[in-house]
């Protein structure tokens, strides 16, 4: 029996002879308080893979001085210094203390490797394992949670501030090349590359060609569907091997850089307005103190050009959907089965074609990519309500995808509540921030005399007590007894409208195959063509074998 961390530990280089010296051969066990998870986090590439073997190594050391056994080595390659960005070997690494009680200690190298978010964080992963009575060890630093917790914390807001410093100083120096007419580094467009140190974009010789025909079939006003198809038919791929697409190529004439000028991109925000990391499509051009665009190297298209293919392009979208509309509203459900509905041909999804359901591979790559499949929409959507509630209607009280069903619904019905929890999560995180920062000030730095202290230490903690019994309320599953009746969910359906169907139908089932028409005109009910996937085992079909069975008949 192999350990369930083997692959992490294979990606970090290991041999199986070291494994076995460090312990990390066999699967651990043992009672919780003897046991540990070991996190280890590579924040960018340039962390070679021999310094992390060398952090795993004395992390190992360490637990062998303290009579404890690595559970598990959990491994990624993510930023901690982004809110936006999720870390789930983390949070599966905190969980496995926090929440299912496997062991009692995390080691980390490095608190910068812990959290780079400051002692908000800190402080509520901190709270949690205390609960548990289990522990944080800082190896390098040497820290014990247990008896250096204001120590950990006020590292902690260090690493946070060291990486605000970064960010700024690294927009400061990407600003300044835009500024220069430099490329600042990231995927360049296709047809167009920069050679490391250049700074500038230049034609690629493979891509060129091709690129350069994109963009004279686009000013001859041709679709981008068209091109894509064109393309995939002659057998010409991307960049990276596969086929081309409208959507892609629509980016493409988009895209600023590729008529070789500097992009001024915006930010996407949430709605609080913090950053999300990504950027909207397109941009404009930068414009130097002269309101001319800055040019960053050779182009595949002219400037000219550039403006020309996006009138061109502008003509045939839609009122509100243009790139630089950012306010238009979300567009109402109108297709039941958008999502879940593939094509028997390439598994690929079937989109809502406004009359009809269409393979999206046929849609958007053309005929060399799939054959495609279509099918009248209210029909279909029509024979497979009839399938739903004759299916749900079969099982029993008991059964888990009844129970799916109904927790989805209320999630459906309730929208805010997830919204509210991450923002009550925010503002404890916030809360407990604030509060360890008095406590520095307080206890470590000396500078709040004691009546202010416990004046705003009292206000805090009240602030930090109301959101945690928010949150826990937040937290706690709805009664799902009243819709554990196949029969009250059956007639929930009736009512529930398409945006209510469709989260009802996702509960049920995971994918629907629809076969191919025998021919022109067939008249065989869109019924027995409809293979749906139900999620829970009983009445669940073979869907090729459903498939194979149609292709004989066909035959």
């Amino acid at each position: 029996m192999e350990r369930e961390d083997l692959p992490n530990l294979r990606a970090l280089g290991f041999e199986d002879e070291e494994l076995q010296r460090l312990g990390l051969w066999e699967p651990a066990t043992g009672a919780p308080t003897d046991l540990a998870e070991m996190y280890v986090r590579r924040s960018k590439k340039k962390d070679t893979l021999s310094a992390l073997r060398e952090q795993v190594r004395r992390m190992c050391w360490h637990a062998g001085q303290e009579g404890k056994r690595i559970r598990h080595v959990w491994f990624e390659q993510k930023s901690a210094s982004k809110a936006y960005v999720r870390r789930e070997e983390f949070d599966r690494a905190t969980a496995a203390i926090a929440d299912t009680g496997l062991s009692k200690t995390l080691y980390v190298f490095k608190t910068s490797r812990l959290s780079r978010r400051g002692m908000g964080q800190v402080g509520l992963l901190l709270d949690k394992f205390e609960e548990r009575q289990a522990r944080i060890y800082v190896v390098a630093e040497n820290i014990d949670s247990t008896r250096s917790r204001m120590v950990l914390a006020i590292l902690s807001e260090q690493a946070r501030e060291q990486a605000a410093d970064i960010s700024e100083f690294t927009k400061i120096g990407i600003d300044g090349n835009k500024s220069d007419g430099r490329w600042t580094g990231g995927v360049a467009p296709y047809g167009l590359h920069s050679p490391q140190g250049s700074g500038q974009l230049q034609h690629k010789p493979a891509e060129y060609p091709t690129a350069r025909r994109i963009a004279e079939y686009l000013l001859e006003r041709r679709t981008p569907n068209w091109i894509a198809n064109k393309l995939n038919s002659e057998g010409v791929t991307t960049r990276h091997g596969k086929q081309w697409s409208g959507p892609g190529i629509v980016s493409l004439a988009h895209s600023v850089t590729w008529a070789g000028l500097v992009a001024n991109r915006e930010k996407m925000l949430d709605k609080n307005g913090k950053d999300v990391g990504k950027y909207h499509r397109g941009g404009a051009p930068l414009l130097d103190s002269e309101g001319n665009p800055v040019r960053c190297g050779e182009g595949v298209i002219s400037f000219a050009e550039h403006v020309k293919i996006n009138a061109i392009l502008a003509q045939r979208a839609q009122a509100g959907t243009s790139i630089g509309d950012r306010t238009r509203g979300k567009r109402e459900i109108v297709a039941l089965l958008s999502g879940t509905l593939r094509c028997p041909h390439c598994k690929g999804p079937a989109a809502n074609g406004g009359i009809n359901y269409r393979c999206y591979a046929r849609q958007v790559n053309g005929e060399a990519a799939c054959k495609g499949v279509s099918t009248d929409r209210k029909r279909a959507d029509s024979a497979m309500a009839n399938m739903w509630v004759n299916h749900v209607l079969s099982l029993p009280a008991e059964s888990p995808t009844i129970r799916a069903i109904a927790r989805d619904w209320l999630s459906y019905q309730d929208p805010e509540k997830e919204a509210r929890k991450a923002h009550v999560g925010a503002a404890l995180e916030s809360a407990v921030g604030r509060e360890m920062k008095l406590e520095k000030e307080y206890f470590v730095l000396g500078r709040m005399d004691e009546d202010k202290y416990d004046r705003l230490r009292e206000q805090v903690s009240a602030q930090i007590a109301e959101l945690k019994a928010e949150l826990a309320e937040l937290s706690q599953d709805a009664d799902l007894s009243p819709l554990m009746d196949p029969q009250s969910l059956a007639e929930l359906w009736q009512g529930a409208g398409i945006g209510g169907q469709r989260a009802l139908l996702k509960a049920a089932v995971k994918r629907i195959i629809l076969l191919p028409a025998r021919y022109r005109g067939d008249r065989t009910p869109i019924a027995e063509r409809l293979v749906p996937e139900w999620r829970d085992d009983s009445g669940n079909p073979a869907v090729d074998a459903a498939f194979d069975a149609w292709n004989q008949r066909r035959a």
